[in-house]
């Protein structure tokens, strides 16, 4: 066989993040849509069986769901509803850089600077589609830890998994997060495409996202043009 058809090894660092952060929408806090429906803790349960038969986290912790399975699933830590949607909300018709259409994965970065480029850009995306950049989204921080053995993309700049184009870049990512999984490894370090001297981390597996607790809260706001701002609150 010829030396380029052998695919080179992925490289590896074994490393420990005490505190990374992750941007979820605020409005996935508040309380469960169908309970101002119920007037009695009975009614209350009938209705939670029946957003329980189409929500993609309870069927993915019940029986499993598309590329994973029931027991790769986290439970009884904090915060285990988030740690598990985060992989059961996949995109069937928008794999992610390093997440097919039947899985999805936590992504996560060191700064908050960082993740706020990275939901701004996508959200950005959403509302050119939509074709109105009016908005208000509030985000809070799901801080966590991680460690183990990673593919560490910080020293190739250039992959193709880091091509800012979807087309070219998400193809190249989940074929490496493919073969990261069939090894076992805990996730992929990679610097943010959308925020210059970032790091990101995509986790592959729920049990790998430790410790999570709730930070600080943000606002992005769009008033009509692409760029927007963004603020503590």
């Amino acid at each position: 066989m010829a030396g380029s058809d052998i695919a080179p090894p992925l490289p590896l660092v074994r490393e420990a993040f005490p505190r990374t952060i992750r941007l979820v929408s605020s409005a996935r806090l508040r309380q469960a849509v169908m309970t101002p429906l119920a007037d009695t803790a009975d009614e209350l349960d009938l209705l939670a069986e029946i957003e329980g038969a189409t929500s993609g986290r309870l069927i993915a912790e019940e029986r499993g769901l598309g590329g994973l399975t029931a027991n790769e699933l986290v439970h009884g830590v904090p915060h285990a509803r988030f740690i598990n949607a985060s992989f059961a909300y996949a995109k069937p018709r928008e794999p992610m850089r390093f997440s097919p259409a039947d899985r999805g994965a936590w992504y996560a970065a060191l700064a908050v600077e960082t993740c706020i480029a990275e939901v701004g850009h996508h959200l950005t995306r959403a509302l050119a589609d939509a074709g109105d950049f009016t908005a208000v989204v509030d985000y809070i921080e799901m801080l966590a830890s991680m460690s183990g053995l990673f593919v560490d993309l910080r020293t190739l700049p250039g992959h193709p998994s880091l091509d800012p184009d979807p087309v070219i870049g998400y193809p190249a990512g989940n074929a490496i997060a493919n073969l990261a999984r069939a090894e076992g490894h805990n996730g992929i370090i990679y610097p943010s495409v959308r925020h210059a001297q970032g790091t990101c981390i995509a986790a592959l597996w729920p049990n790998v996202v430790q410790s999570v607790v709730q930070g600080a809260m943000y606002r992005l706001t769009w008033s009509g043009r692409p760029d927007y701002a963004w603020e503590h609150i």
